[in-house]
């Protein structure tokens, strides 16, 4: 499929590509003490500079500004956080998946050089593949840093410390469901293994990080008493996961917030995508002062998954696009998609962020029209910043006569506008009958130009 440059838009009834729900929030500053405040007098100059400043930004071609934060926020890292990249753990656990060590190597490598700043694989306590795995993806020589998923257990420590690993992440669950039905433990027992297999992984020299599981089901008290347990031993990050899915942004964000005025080391987040929030989850979550999440390829993991790569990197691209273009090379992440696509022998989604069939694809009139004129006004996200094509599709009953006009001059045929338009009738009503290739919409114009005898451009 031909792709578009930088300044060429397509037009065609095929297409791959995404769309990305923009969100954008502001923080207050609040003052130590209260202060009446005087109404302070304006005039009709400062209504007047205010007025040009907001037609300045909208008239800007890069209308993404707007979506920005237009006030400072001390805690927001939206444009400072790492990708802790899941796909060899979290993604194992999906239920189509399989992954042999040759799958994992290849992975594993695409990941690096999408520019992950971490690859998070499979406990080497889960079987003796995994463990020799883990040590085969150590061995690579990646740039990025190889985490490792652990329960709070000393003996799996011992084996993945034993491994290569940079770091290891420590995990167990808080919540009273899982310390009921799963480990049966109490916090006391908590606190105190905690404390071991930190104090064992940092006498290692390792990288560690501690999670709560079930975090947002987890009583509040015994959940930051163990955070500021763990952050005074000296752990590199804590970790919130949403195990269940079951949180909201506004949740998240006061969680996080409370949590960041807490613990001194950064915060992890691990977010699962049950009720369709693991996205707007993660970005409400940096905003708040997290520094690290969790996502996997194609959002691939136990149940409904976890944050998906493509879709994180599209909701920070509108935040901060010069941070994430320089930060990760966004054109690899088709071919990764692909790669984990076809491993774990699924299709990418036809409306998966960034990647999808019709994400860049533009089929009303009124839609088509304002694309070929700018493209800011129906997409927030550049295509070819991603090493994708914009199409726009004319054979179908939605098509408008501006649309067909372009493909008219991409064909190199002369026709006037009313030329244009008759022949875009034609296209209208044996679209109403069946939809019509691209093929057949050129052959129709081909034939109709030659009926008008205007001459073909040199």
């Amino acid at each position: 499929m031909p792709k578009a440059d930088k300044t060429t838009t397509t037009t065609t009834t095929t297409t791959k590509g995404t769309a990305a729900n923009h969100h954008a929030s502001a923080a207050t500053a609040s003052a130590s003490a209260p202060v009446a405040l005087q109404p302070t007098k304006r005039g009709q100059d400062d209504d007047a500079a205010d007025a040009e400043d907001a037609v300045r930004l909208l008239k800007r071609h890069d209308s993404e500004a707007i979506y920005k934060p237009r006030w400072s926020d001390s805690l927001s890292r939206v444009n400072s956080f790492s990708i802790i990249e899941s796909t060899l753990r979290e993604g194992e656990q999906f239920g189509n998946a399989f992954f042999t060590t040759e799958d994992k190597i290849a992975i594993a490598r695409a990941l690096d050089d999408f520019g992950v700043e971490y690859i998070e694989i499979t406990s080497p306590a889960a079987s003796e593949q995994s463990r020799q795995d883990c040590i085969t993806i150590c061995n690579l020589g990646l740039k990025a840093k190889i985490l490792t998923h652990v329960r709070c257990h000393m003996e799996d420590a011992r084996i993945a410390v034993e491994t290569g690993v940079d770091g290891l992440d420590v995990v167990i669950g808080t919540s009273s469901y899982l310390r009921e039905f799963s480990h049966g433990k109490d916090m006391d027992y908590i606190i105190k293994q905690a404390t071991e297999v930190i104090q064992y992984i940092k006498s290692k020299g390792l990288e560690v990080r501690f999670s709560s599981e079930d975090s947002f089901r987890s009583d509040l008290v015994d959940l930051l008493n163990l955070y500021k347990t763990v952050d005074k031993l000296g752990v590199n990050r804590v970790g919130i996961a949403d195990t269940v899915g079951c949180a909201n942004p506004r949740q998240v964000y006061d969680l996080v917030k409370t949590l960041r005025g807490v613990v001194s080391c950064d915060i992890e987040c691990h977010f699962h995508d049950d009720t369709g929030c693991a996205i707007a989850n993660a970005y409400a979550a940096l905003e708040a002062g997290a520094t690290h999440i969790d996502t996997s390829v194609l959002g691939i993991g136990e149940r409904n998954g976890i944050t998906p790569l493509g879709g994180f990197c599209a909701r920070m691209y509108v935040a901060d696009k010069e941070y994430v273009i320089g930060k990760y090379n966004l054109h690899k992440l088709r071919e990764l998609e692909n790669l984990v696509a076809e491993t774990v022998q699924i299709q990418v989604p036809f409306n998966n962020y960034i990647t999808g069939y019709c994400a860049f694809t533009h089929k009303a009139g009124i839609h088509a029209k304002a694309i070929l004129n700018n493209p800011s006004t129906y997409e927030i996200l550049r295509p070819d910043d991603f090493g994708m094509t914009r199409y726009v599709s004319i054979g179908h009953r939605l098509t408008g006569w501006n649309a067909v006009k372009n493909r008219v001059q991409q064909l190199g045929l002369r026709l006037s506008d009313e030329e244009v338009k008759e022949v875009t009738s034609q296209i209208k009503q044996l679209a109403d009958l069946k939809p019509l290739g691209i093929e057949e919409v050129d052959t129709l114009l081909r034939v109709f130009h030659a009926k008008i005898n205007t001459p073909m451009v040199d």
